[in-house]
C-alpha cells in the first residue's frame, strides 16, 4: 500500500513557526499549484493546497522560504476526525509534509 503525494509549487505566504500545547513545532503553509492544462477559456487554474509541517521540517522551512519562494513537497495524506461547533462529526483530509526541497530560495536576512 503506498499514501504518498509530491506536490511542487509557490508560498502563498511567509511561514510562521507555532509550538503546540505539547512543545512540538508546526506550520501550515499554502501552495499555489498551477493546473498543467487550460480551462474551456484556455486560462490556466491555479490550486491552493494546504499543508502541514512539523518539528525540523517545520523549522527549517520558516527559516528558510518566504512568500512567492518555488518548493517541492514530498508529504501524505492523512485522515482526521472532528466535531464541528454544530456537534457535527467530519472527517478531514490533510497533507503532511515528509520532506521538504526549496527549490528557488535564500536565507531570510
Amino acid at each position: 500500500m503506498l499514501n504518498q503525494a509530491v506536490l511542487v509549487g509557490r508560498l502563498v505566504k511567509d511561514p510562521e513557526l507555532y509550538e503546540t500545547e505539547s512543545g512540538k513545532k508546526v506550520t501550515h503553509i499554502t501552495l499555489a499549484v498551477p493546473r498543467s492544462f487550460k480551462d474551456v477559456n484556455g486560462e490556466y487554474q491555479t490550486d491552493y493546497i494546504d499543508c502541514t509541517l512539523w518539528q525540523g521540517i517545520a523549522e527549517s522551512t520558516v527559516t528558510y522560504v518566504k512568500k512567492g519562494d518555488l518548493i517541492g513537497i514530498k508529504a501524505r495524506i492523512q485522515s482526521r476526525n472532528i466535531t464541528d461547533e454544530d456537534e457535527k462529526k467530519k472527517t478531514i483530509m490533510e497533507i503532511i509534509a515528509d520532506k521538504v526541497t526549496f527549490l528557488s530560495s535564500k536565507p531570510k536576512n
